[in-house]
Parts: C-alpha cells; sequence; structure tokens
C-alpha cells in the first residue's frame, strides 16, 4: 500500500511517499481503505517536528479520514465490507472522561496517522458516516468538528440565545458558527480579512470583527454585547489572545481553550478569570460518544462541512503547505483516490 511518511527527519521537504505491506485486522479490529482525510493545525506542527521533537521516525501523519470497510476481524459482526465510516480522532476514547491511556491513542501522534491508503482501527471506534454527505466532506468531523461540539455544547454548555466569540475562520470555528446557529446563538466572529467575513455573515454569523483595523477587539466585543461580554469564547488562539478574550468574556462566562495558533506560553491576565469568575476549560477534541451524538444533529439538519480546497494524494506536501499559508477558508482535504 501507499503511503506518506516524515522519513528520517522533521519538515514538509521530508513528507515523502512510501510503500509498506497491506496490513491484516486482528480479531476485533477493520481494515479500512481510505477514501479522504483533511488536515488540522496540529499535523503541520508534527511534519515540523513542533508538535513531538522526540517523535520516532519514520511516521504517517494525520488524524482525520472517512472510507470503506474491506475487511473484518473473526470476532467482528457490526461492520461489513462496503460500509462507509469515518474514524474518530482517539480511537481509544469510546466515552466517558478523557485519561492519559485514551489520549495515548490519538492517530498522528503517538501512533501512525491516516495518511495511508490503508489503516486498520478498532472496530468498536468505528462510526457510520452521515448518508448525506461525501467521503471528503465526513472526513473533515473527526477532529475540528467534534472538538467544536465539545467546546460548545459538551463543556461549553452553551444555550439558546446566549452570544458566542469565535476566532478566524479555520475548521473549528466554522464548525462552531453553523453548530451554534442550530440553538439560535448569537455569533461574533473574528477575522484579519475581510472577505472571509463578508463570507462568514452569509454563512450566518452576526457581527465581525477585523482584528486588524480593530487590534482592540475585545472592546468592540463589549461594544456589541452593551458592556457585558460574551458568554462563551472558542479559543483557538492560545496564549497570545487569551487576555484578549478574558476581558471580551462576561461575568461568569466560559472560555473552551482549544488551540495554540499564536503559542503555548506567555502573559495571561489571571484577575480575569478571579474578578469574573471565568471557567476555563481544555479542549482535546472529544470521545466517541460525542462525535455520535454530533453525527445526530449533522444528519437531522443536513449540515454541511465547508471545504475550501480538495487535493490529490501525490499532492500531500503542498496541502500541508497550503495550510501553512493561512489562506483557507474552512478545511483543506486531500483525495486518496
Amino acid at each position: 500500500m501507499k503511503l506518506f511518511e516524515i522519513r528520517d527527519s522533521f519538515g514538509l521537504d521530508n513528507l515523502k511517499a512510501a510503500e509498506r505491506p497491506t496490513p491484516h485486522p486482528g480479531p476485533d479490529e477493520v481494515l479500512v481503505r481510505v477514501r479522504a482525510v483533511s488536515l488540522n493545525y496540529r499535523d503541520l506542527l508534527v511534519v515540523q517536528g513542533k508538535y513531538n521533537p522526540r517523535m520516532k521516525l519514520p511516521h504517517v501523519p494525520l488524524s482525520d479520514g472517512a472510507g470503506d470497510v474491506i475487511e473484518v476481524g473473526t470476532e467482528v459482526n457490526n461492520w461489513q465490507p462496503g460500509h462507509r465510516v469515518v474514524i474518530p480522532f482517539m480511537p481509544g476514547w469510546i466515552e466517558g472522561e478523557l485519561t492519559p491511556a485514551k489520549g495515548s491513542s490519538a492517530l498522528g501522534g503517538d501512533v501512525d496517522g491516516m495518511l495511508s491508503e490503508l489503516v486498520v482501527i478498532r472496530a468498536e471506534a468505528l462510526l457510520p458516516m452521515p448518508d448525506h454527505l461525501n467521503y471528503e466532506e465526513a472526513a473533515t468531523l473527526p477532529c475540528a468538528a467534534v472538538t467544536a461540539w465539545n467546546g460548545l455544547f459538551v463543556s461549553g454548555n452553551l444555550q439558546p440565545g446566549q452570544t458566542l466569540l469565535l476566532q478566524g475562520t479555520g475548521g473549528v470555528s466554522l464548525f462552531g458558527l453553523q453548530f451554534s446557529k442550530l440553538v439560535g446563538a448569537t455569533v461574533i466572529i473574528t477575522s484579519s480579512s475581510d472577505e472571509k467575513l463578508d463570507r462568514a455573515r452569509a454563512m450566518g454569523a452576526d457581527y465581525t470583527i477585523n482584528y486588524r483595523s480593530r487590534p482592540d477587539w475585545e472592546k468592540r466585543v463589549h461594544e456589541i454585547t452593551g458592556g457585558r461580554g460574551v458568554d462563551l469564547t472558542l479559543e483557538v488562539g492560545g496564549a497570545g489572545t487569551l487576555s484578549k478574550t478574558l476581558r471580551a468574556t462576561c461575568h461568569c462566562g466560559h472560555v473552551s481553550l482549544i488551540g495554540v495558533l499564536s503559542g503555548i506560553a506567555g502573559d495571561v491576565e489571571t484577575a480575569h478569570i478571579l474578578h469574573k469568575a471565568v471557567t476555563i476549560r481544555g479542549i482535546y477534541v472529544g470521545s466517541r460518544a460525542m462525535f455520535a451524538a454530533m453525527n445526530h444533529a449533522i444528519t437531522q439538519h443536513k449540515l454541511e462541512p465547508v471545504i475550501d480546497r480538495v487535493f490529490g494524494f501525490d499532492d500531500s506536501p503542498e496541502a500541508l503547505r497550503y495550510l501553512e499559508s493561512a489562506q483557507h477558508f474552512g478545511k483543506i482535504v486531500i483525495r486518496i483516490n
């Protein structure tokens, strides 16, 4: 089978095509022919060596994918060849709270990932694809969509009529926009691009802020909310934006801390957490149970993920370079024929 691996050192130039023997499933596993994968910022960090510089090489990156079951183990009776499936980010996290053991099952991290024609996955981890989605659309769900779902509804407890702040127009933020409008939330979204903000408004965003022309965007949030602040933020910026987010948050508000786009360390104004009784909750994607609940909502509302661009399998390094450029609106997908 063909795959892409980080060969003997990190860097986009060292992501190379390779061949490995066809794997076969164990008794409780299935073999999946991967039809499409999607990219997350974590994948870029992995290939660059910034996610885990001590990662053992060679390594197959990427966490998100969808495809077809083509072979099942002897103890598997709930999946058959031909079933269309989507693979969770952490096949070992079925339900309940996150533990170190569940976290270590994250694809493309401690274990080889999805940038491959074939993968073997535990049967209990798989989910059926929503019927109305194609492979490319379904491949966008495992990380960004589940992260947004968890940050909004499981950990964030977003309620109808509340106000949500979203940062940028990547996968998590656009899924956050789509999901939050299903429950009638008021959405404020930021970006450095007026063109992207126009597209976000067309998707239902109530207010937009260009953070380049309005660097004090947290003050604009207070203007929009009548001085109250937002109830919930999906914080994808990290250390570089967290203090502004805390200023933009209402008393007893909630921050779902998701991303590290602006860095993993820095000064944070903790006084806002204390004086306003703000809750900050780290979000590391979510469980299969969360994924299943989200898929039910996606199916019920016929929600369609936003895809910016689809690359061919042979162009996988170029897809990651495009991700690095930050030009995308929504998800970047690689089709594996």
